[in-house]
């Protein structure tokens, strides 16, 4: 399969001057509060006169703010970040008319990301040294990886975490290396003492993350409750907290890199389960425990990276009996607890590991729908004259679900 271009952003990490901090941080001020001018404006207008304003009518309102005396400092900062924001905004709304997200919410200084984006107008790329609009010397990045050869970016996003570490983040297009063929596949059950067992028979163990900061991280927030708001005390106790969980996110994301290039680079087809995490997490006994092992997130990069490198990624409905079917003899037991980690099929006599199991039912199923050609997963949704289940076809990703009765 030959690969095809794509979208990739290139993350690193740089230590601004302090001119640059000082201009960077203006400049999200003001993408902050340009983005929750327009978004008062257009929420205000659809309130009172149930009008739709557009990105062109938010620009335009733009620049009648800058020329004003309370919002002048508009005019001080690179025009292009305002813009992309009011480009971003759009977005947002349009996410939110086709029900595809809930209504934009105001920027907190405090609570939301700082981040700014300039388009190829607002910056100069070339020899590895990048300088932004506004600015006289190029950023300090460290490039602990290189972009690919000859290509330049088309958009640099600026951002600064609560921890007070700064990034740039480039866009690129490019076209990833392709990964020779193999014909291996694996089921991928996802655990949480074994964060992923795979049909092969091996399991992954959970590094719990957040679970071995636990005590360091209640610590610090334990310190920072006893400071009295607004000082500069407490704002050295909450730098420390946001270090933890930096450090805690980081590791986290690390280790799922590492587990799913080596998955994706050893196999050619892989099957998970179409977990829904939003609906595991109203669990509270393992909510905290749902959350560290970050499935959406390993999800997710396993999706993107399938995507890339010309593999076939199958998801499996969620209410396939993979944990309940014998996947010796399929015979389906009536009812496992979650506490119950082993079992014996009553029909075939067949010992099962919990997980195992699971990831051989799941490896088997989508390899059957593979070989038909199509997917099927059940919509699960009665029609109104009929009362049976509707399937819907799905190609990519193939997902398959029960059989029909």
């Amino acid at each position: 399969m030959e690969a095809s271009q794509v979208k990739r952003a290139f993350k690193y990490r740089f230590y601004p001057t302090d001119v640059q901090a000082a201009e960077l941080s203006r400049t999200f001020g003001c993408v902050r509060k340009v983005y929750n001018l327009a978004l008062a404006a257009r929420s205000e207008a659809w309130t009172v006169a149930q009008e739709r304003v557009s990105y062109g009518q938010t620009s335009a309102m733009l620049t009648a703010w800058k020329k004003t005396v309370e919002l002048a400092y508009l005019a001080e900062v690179s025009s292009v970040p305002l813009q992309q924001t009011l480009r971003h905004l759009q977005q947002a709304f349009s996410a939110f008319w086709n029900k595809r997200a809930k209504h934009p919410r105001f920027k907190s200084k405090r609570r939301s990301r700082a981040s700014a984006e300039y388009t190829r107008s607002a910056f100069r790329y070339s020899d590895g040294r990048l300088t932004l609009a506004k600015m006289a010397e190029p950023l300090e990045i460290v490039w602990s990886r290189p972009l690919p050869s000859g290509v330049e970016p088309s958009t640099v996003t600026v951002s600064r975490d609560s921890a007070d570490r700064w990034f740039v983040s480039l866009l690129c297009e490019d076209v990833p290396a392709p990964l020779p063929a193999t014909a291996a596949a694996v089921g991928i059950d996802a655990g949480l003492t074994a964060l992923v067992t795979l049909s092969t028979g091996e399991k992954i163990t959970n590094p719990k993350h957040e679970r071995r900061n636990r005590e360091r991280l209640a610590r610090a927030q334990r310190a920072l409750s006893r400071k009295e708001k607004g000082s500069r005390n407490r704002a050295k106790a909450c730098a420390r907290v946001a270090k933890i969980h930096a450090r805690i996110a980081d590791c986290r994301r690390d280790f799922l890199h590492q587990l799913t290039t080596r998955l994706v680079r050893e196999n050619q087809t892989l099957v998970i389960e179409d977990l829904s995490v939003r609906g595991l997490l109203q669990n509270h006994r393992l909510a905290r425990a749902i959350s560290d092992a970050a499935w959406h997130e390993l999800r997710c990069m396993l999706e993107y990276k399938s995507s890339w490198y010309g593999r076939q990624l199958i998801t499996v409905d969620r209410w396939f009996p993979s944990s309940k079917l014998c996947s010796a003899c399929g015979a389906l037991v009536g009812d496992l607890p979650l506490n119950v980690r082993e079992w014996t099929c009553h029909s075939c006599g067949t010992a099962h590991d919990r997980d195992g199991n699971a990831a051989v039912n799941l490896l088997a199923a989508g390899l059957a729908v593979a070989a038909c050609g199509a997917g099927v997963r059940p919509h699960r949704e009665s029609s109104s004259r009929s009362g049976r289940s509707v399937v819907n076809q799905e190609s990519s990703p193939v997902k398959v679900g029960l059989p029909s009765r």
